[in-house]
């Protein structure tokens, strides 16, 4: 049997008055999604555990099967992990994001500078380690403004705030809780502002990468095998590092898509081909995450995030579900995304997320199912975890 669990990272959202008090799943065109989960159970499932903060890191592990309560101790060593980047004992690992701040300095406007490209920010990375570097302290450029800090002599019992959470507010009472960590994020906007490359970046009216934020800290960690734990051998397909951390711990491939960029302009199907081509290979298990409607969220871009979900039904989702219809296998699907990402908040949110399950076995016809976060409420079939969830998925 064939297993394929596609993310929509952060499509799930609450009602919106523009959209008739709809949310974006029940507006955007997804037939081909919908088509199928008229076939399928659908149901709500609690991925983000009491108390934990409502990021990917604790909600795709959580789809995933494993319980991030239990071993999650931060985003930015699933990242390190993914650049081959190599913690030590007494090392912290921090994401490091390139920011947009205002030109006084004062307020956050852009979490992703503009979603700058991974060239500029290379550049300005090898400029903040060249000045701000060494002594313990070593900055990494990734994909993107998603960037790393590995540091020592740093309290792991740090207190950061998420970039996102923040947007349109004063930052001074959001700096981390280490005097030193903070002092380098007001360093680095006195360093940033004027750098050639952010004048070049206005000029041309994209926003300037002027400030390096904190967040997402954590020591070294290690996740259990996943084949070992459900019987699968998988594939990890996506863009973003902190995935690929994650894949590669959980001893998946992680092949690298050309022109997957987590943005709403990414390669969608250079990742439904690679979704079949590890079919193709032996593999069982694929599960394809694609970023773009969680970054349309925090960018506050209803649009976009319509046409991501579009994109996702027309560009991926058709393409693999064909190729699983003919495989001559039986198969499961399922379809959902890893947390909430309000347009109206721009950042996650923690309720519990809507899902399409389908298995090619079994004989269901519901004209009332949807993939919707209302569908999936009106089933009344819900999963208090993900690992419960992930059990039901996997059984043989």
């Amino acid at each position: 049997m064939k297993f394929f669990i596609l993310v929509a990272d952060g499509c799930g959202d609450w009602k919106i008055p523009s959209l008739g008090n709809k949310t974006p799943l029940e507006v955007a065109k997804i037939p081909h999604i919908n088509a199928l989960a008229k076939r399928s159970e659908v149901g709500l499932v609690k991925t983000v555990p009491d108390g934990m903060e409502p990021g990917s890191d604790v909600a795709n592990l959580a789809v995933l099967g494993y319980d991030p309560a239990a071993c999650l101790t931060g985003r930015a060593p699933l990242e390190a992990a993914a650049m081959g980047i190599e913690i030590g004992d007494d090392e912290l690992a921090i994401r490091t994001n390139l920011v947009t701040l205002s030109e006084d300095g004062k307020v956050i406007t852009d979490h992703s500078a503009g979603d700058i490209e991974s060239e500029d920010a290379e550049v300005l990375m090898r400029f903040i380690q060249e000045k701000l570097g060494g002594d313990g302290l070593q900055f990494y450029a990734g994909v993107s403004y998603r960037c790393l800090l590995v540091a020592k002599n740093i309290d792991d019992g740090l207190k950061t705030t998420p970039p996102h959470d923040i947007l349109e507010k004063e930052i001074a009472g959001f700096f981390p809780s280490d005097a030193k960590l903070s002092a380098l994020m007001q360093k680095s906007f006195e360093l940033l502002k004027n750098h050639p490359l952010n004048i070049e970046r206005v000029k041309n009216g994209k926003p300037p990468a002027n400030c390096i934020w904190f967040w997402g800290q954590g020591k070294k960690m290690s996740l259990g095998n996943h084949h070992e734990k459900y019987g699968v051998k998988g594939t990890m397909i996506t863009a973003v590092n902190l995935l690929k951390g994650i894949g590669g711990c959980a001893g998946f491939n992680c092949p690298s898509v050309p022109g997957a960029t987590g943005t709403l302009h990414t390669n969608y199907e250079g990742k439904a081909q690679y979704a079949i081509d590890a079919f193709e290979s032996g593999k069982d298990f694929v599960f394809l995450h694609v970023e773009a409607p969680d970054e349309c969220s925090h960018s506050g871009d209803l649009d976009g995030k319509l046409l991501s979900l579009e994109y996702i039904d027309r560009r991926v989702f058709k393409t693999v579900h064909e190729y699983l219809q003919n495989c001559g296998e039986p198969y499961r699907i399922l379809i959902l995304p890893d947390h909430l990402t309000p347009v109206e908040t721009r950042t996650h949110a923690p309720e519990p997320v809507p899902f399409v399950l389908f298995d090619s076995t079994r004989q269901i016809s519901d004209e009332s199912h949807a993939f919707s976060e209302d569908s999936g409420s009106a089933s009344g079939k819900y999963f208090d975890s993900g690992v419960a969830l992930a059990e039901y998925f996997f059984a043989r």
